[in-house]
């Protein structure tokens, strides 16, 4: 038996470290090397989801954007999943994040979603506030994740996957 396969879109800004939040979640690899994704990049994981049995993960590094434009509209396109990504030291990232979700519900309404704050290991920088996240997770679930060091990816992915159907 196959896996069912589920196409996963990333979106947020330039810079927040969607590319580097695959490397880490799919290789188990980050590099300091910053290279602009343009266009979009796939790549896929199996993930094991316990009782719901294995998922093939299509994930799709979307290029940074603060508004989907036409082609950024054809990307999401089919997705079962969203992963919205903000930097912690940028709050205005958190916001256009939360504006691609808005905008992405139009072409993926059913999808299921979560954010994914990233640059934990930069806490001590972090512009995004405990009481906005707290707020932020009444209607999303929110991972702090850290590419570099890797806390929190996993678990944005698994939580991903774990609420796709089986």
């Amino acid at each position: 038996m196959t896996a069912p396969s589920h196409k996963l879109c990333l979106l947020g800004d330039f810079g927040v470290g969607k590319t580097s939040l695959v490397a880490r979640f799919v290789r188990s690899t980050f590099s300091e090397r910053y290279l602009t994704t343009v266009g979009v990049k796939v790549d896929s994981k199996l993930v094991e989801r316990g009782q719901l049995g294995p998922a093939k993960l299509v994930i799709w590094d979307i290029a940074g954007r603060d508004a989907l434009d036409a082609l950024g509209m054809n990307y999401l396109r089919g997705a079962s999943a969203l992963l919205l990504v903000a930097d912690g030291t940028r709050e205005s990232s958190l916001a256009s994040a939360l504006d691609l979700l808005m905008q992405s519900r139009s072409i993926v309404p059913r999808a299921v979603a979560a954010m994914a704050v990233n640059k934990l290991d930069l806490v001590d920088e972090w512009e995004v506030g405990p009481a906005v996240l707290m707020e932020i997770r009444r209607s999303l679930p929110v991972f702090e994740t850290s590419a570099l060091s890797g806390d929190g990816v996993e678990a944005a992915f698994a939580d991903l996957a774990a609420r796709l159907p089986a």
